[in-house]
């Protein structure tokens, strides 16, 4: 199982310096210096962080050719900065699982040993029981990372179904995530990995990170391929732990 980082601000491709000049305009000056500028950790932010940037994206009109680390990470840490969540290694981390999970086969819980895939909660919880430390701080990431996703890009899929179908509602991923989080930031692992702060604070914060997830919902919902199977994401939602 691979261990999500915060890198999407250390991703660029062409087509993102390509339409970062073309967005800013003069202020960035050439494709080369602006290359120069994104090299250097303070400028680069500093950069991201312009609202002419979080404007163009979402009001281009043609299909964007910039990268999915690209993308998420500006419109992640432009709400989450309206939303009180400053640190950017945090935006960064939240912007790096929407682009993995972009790609459905990063989004399951696949766990050495077992032939499939885990699909639902009540698997990855009972795998804990008998998975050994690294693959448990692994599961735990995991159940984390997949309860903000699914209660921050889809939060009335959710509500209609405990409605409807009594499966369970936004408070119960809330303290799944928070739960789960919690347990990944005191874990060794994440101190190796340099991600014990992050998974504190989305421990600490998960509904203010849910909530402010929930306001790009719907641009989020327009990338990517129509026919993105959610049943696989979502068939859990019929089960408990």
């Amino acid at each position: 199982m691979n261990v999500i980082q915060p890198n999407c601000r250390v991703q660029f491709t062409a087509e993102d310096v390509d339409f970062i000049v073309l967005a800013l305009g003069p202020r960035a000056g050439s494709a080369e210096t602006l290359v120069k500028l994104l090299a250097d950790e303070d400028t680069r932010d500093l950069i991201l962080d312009d609202e002419i940037l979080l404007r163009a994206l979402l009001e281009q009109r043609c299909c964007l050719k910039v990268s999915t680390h690209f993308y998420f990470y500006v419109l992640v840490r432009h709400v989450f900065k309206r939303s009180g969540i400053g640190d950017r290694v945090v935006a960064d981390y939240v912007a790096e699982v929407l682009a993995e999970y972009s790609r459905i086969e990063s989004a399951r819980c696949v766990v050495p040993g077992r032939p499939e895939p885990l699909d639902y909660f009540f698997e990855m919880v009972s795998a804990l029981q008998t998975a050994d430390d690294p693959t448990a701080f692994c599961i735990r990431t995991h159940i984390g990372n997949h309860s903000l996703f699914l209660s921050g890009v889809f939060p009335e899929r959710i509500r209609y179904r405990a409605e409807h179908k009594g499966a369970p509602d936004l408070k119960y991923y809330e303290e799944l995530g928070r739960a789960n989080f919690r347990a990944a930031g005191g874990h060794r692992l994440a101190k190796k990995y340099d991600l014990d702060a992050v998974f504190d604070t989305l421990a600490e914060r998960f509904r203010m990170t849910r909530l402010a997830l929930n306001g790009l919902a719907d641009r989020l919902l327009s990338i990517g391929d129509a026919d993105f199977p959610m049943n696989k994401l979502f068939g859990h939602l019929s089960q408990t732990e």
